[in-house]
């Protein structure tokens, strides 16, 4: 199952993921891949805001992991720099947690992620558009994503 929508702009792409944020559940898996300035820090700005976060989001790259105070705890990593090695960095203590995991560039570490999440991909379709494809992986995602789409 494949779900697509089209964002016009950064705010289409923020209030997607509020709505996102507005199904939330513990231990919620989110993975975002796409080029650089496709999105993915944006959608994760939304999920933010609407969790209640008043910092500023900026994507981890240098910290790998940055951990967030809200309505639930929001888990942001980006692990393009990982270069597909994990070991070591304990993101897979992240899944259990209790929050809302967002991870940039997950297409790098499939090997540790769950198998139920939703994956995202980015893609530019011109300077503001973006087409979004989301891919559910289990019962609940698929339902996060008809409850929203």
């Amino acid at each position: 199952m494949e779900f697509r929508i089209t964002t016009r702009n950064e705010l289409d792409t923020i209030e997607l993921a509020q709505n996102f944020e507005s199904e939330k559940f513990p231990n919620m898996i989110i993975c975002l891949n796409g080029e650089l300035g496709s999105g993915k820090t944006m959608f994760t700005k939304g999920i933010a805001n609407a969790l209640g976060i008043k910092e500023n989001i900026t994507s981890p790259t240098f910290n790998i992991i940055k951990e967030y105070e809200g309505e639930l705890p929001l888990y942001h990593m980006d692990v393009y720099r990982l270069d597909g090695n994990s070991e070591g960095v304990g993101i897979e203590e992240y899944f259990t947690k209790g929050g809302v995991v967002v991870i940039e560039w997950a297409d790098t570490i499939k090997d540790i992620l769950p198998d139920e999440r939703l994956d995202i991909e980015f893609k530019v379709t011109s300077e503001n558009k973006r087409l979004l494809i989301l891919k559910p992986y289990g019962k609940k995602y698929e339902e996060l994503c008809e409850a929203v789409l």
